[in-house]
């Protein structure tokens, strides 16, 4: 018997079987399906003045940061 019956199907399309490094992960996507999924989150880290760096997934939390914005 194959290793790859013991393999978890992608959680996503449902269509091929995900690799064993891939598998261990909580939701297990297949390579295609797993790069769909991360192009559509969008985010960008920006340093705080004299703090630490943070994670922005909304472009107008950004906009609030800069204290010489005009709107």
């Amino acid at each position: 018997m194959s290793e790859d019956c013991h393999l978890p199907i992608c959680t996503h399309c449902y269509a091929v079987r995900v690799e064993p490094q891939r598998a261990k992960t909580l939701r297990p996507t297949c390579m295609a399906c797993g790069e769909k999924l991360a192009r559509q989150v969008k985010h960008t880290v920006a340093p705080l003045n004299k703090s630490n760096y943070m994670l922005f997934t909304d472009p107008a939390m950004l906009k609030q940061l800069n204290p010489k914005r005009t709107t």
